[in-house]
């Protein structure tokens, strides 16, 4: 693979750079160094106990083009602001139930951060919940409701977004694996993606939890490459 970004094995346009859609990769624990070497946009961090992708220890160097997001569930202003100042954080993604009041104290707090608040959406979704986090998060995340905040392993009903009131962009999540390549790319097609930032992957690539799949993902970009 070469060192350009999404491009495999010549120079033609793959549907992330077609539609200017970012990738992140979730969950990072144990191979980071070789998912970096891809060259993501962004890579996950999970800092909640009770995930197996709990991330603890020392973290890889990591360029600094590739964002890094520490993903928290409910926790403390102090707890993000202890990882942030650990691991260089350049953006936390809030998987729990923050309010907006908890979101604007942690970015008066941290103001070199962005936020990306997470929402989970099965067949449907109140977008009128949005409303309140207009001012205080700088992305949105859209995610399948399952037992756990995230790493659920499917997806939801993408139509869903057909009826996304805001312009402020977001990160598609839930279960993105190789299998919905076609299903994501007759997505970009459609006006509910206008406002798509991001794609987000995590358990689909694993080898185990933590573990990235190499090969997968190599192939999901190559898959995502514009006919």
């Amino acid at each position: 693979m070469t060192a350009d970004k999404y491009t495999i094995s010549d120079n033609t346009p793959t549907t992330l750079e077609h539609h200017h859609l970012k990738l992140k990769i979730c969950g990072m624990k144990f191979n980071t160094a070789n998912v970096a070497a891809l060259q993501p946009d962004y890579l996950g961090f999970i800092f909640w106990e009770p995930s197996e992708r709990n991330f603890e220890g020392p973290l890889e160097a990591i360029p600094h083009h590739i964002k890094k997001v520490g993903v928290f569930v409910d926790a403390t202003i102090e707890e993000i602001s202890r990882k942030v100042e650990d691991y260089k954080l350049l953006a936390v993604q809030l998987h729990g139930h923050e309010s907006p009041e908890f979101c604007k104290a942690l970015k008066a707090k941290i103001n070199t951060i962005q936020i990306i608040k997470v929402f989970s959406i099965k067949d449907e979704f109140n977008f009128e919940a949005l409303e309140a986090y207009e001012e205080v998060a700088d992305f949105f995340l859209f995610d399948t409701k399952g037992k756990l905040p995230g790493g659920n392993g499917y997806t939801f009903n993408w139509d869903v977004l057909n009826n996304y009131p805001s312009k402020k962009p977001y990160f598609l999540s839930g279960g993105i694996g190789l299998e919905e390549i076609s299903k994501l790319e007759a997505f970009l097609k459609i006006p509910a993606s206008k406002y798509c930032h991001a794609i987000d992957v995590n358990s689909k690539f694993e080898t185990s939890p933590g573990l990235k799949d190499i090969d997968r993902l190599e192939q999901l970009i190559k898959n995502l490459k514009k006919n």
